[in-house]
């Protein structure tokens, strides 16, 4: 696994007993041996409102950063990852949604499957100034039936 992927798993793993966490952004930096802004790149690409969090950060102090799971029913949940996507997506984001729809069991491991190979950038052999932005339209397409 990546110090990404750890420092992700590291994080949700804190929500299992509460609906937020405040953490230190120094003190998770010094925990995993990485700089702070390696916890500043996994929190803005892996927390964010799409994915279901909210996310506020506070100055000074060593960075704390507080972040609130925002609960949902399922379809509700989809509408708002929906909502959220803009015009254009890249694959990797559309990774980790499905990776977080697994996790929460909003979707079941075939249906993860189709979404992934339906969006894949193999699939999608298209100019990359087109791609992004017909990705973001089926796989908003895709959760929409979903729901």
């Amino acid at each position: 696994m990546r110090v990404s992927d750890l420092i992700e798993e590291f994080i949700k793993e804190m929500f299992d007993e509460n609906q937020y966490i405040e953490i230190q952004r120094n003190d998770l930096a010094q925990h995993f041996n990485c700089v702070p802004s390696q916890i500043n790149y996994v929190i803005s690409t892996r927390f964010k409102p799409s994915q279901g969090y909210y996310v506020e950060s506070k100055r000074g102090g060593g960075g704390c950063i507080k972040i609130q799971k925002i609960n949902l029913e399922k379809s509700e949940y989809l509408m708002h990852i929906i909502n959220n996507i803009q015009n254009e997506i890249t694959q990797n984001e559309v990774d980790i949604l499905i990776s977080d729809f697994l996790s929460y069991d909003l979707i079941s491991p075939k249906e993860a499957k189709l979404l992934k190979v339906a969006t894949s950038d193999n699939v999608l052999t298209l100019g990359t100034d087109i791609k992004d932005r017909i990705r973001a339209k089926i796989f908003k397409n895709m959760l929409l039936n979903l729901t």
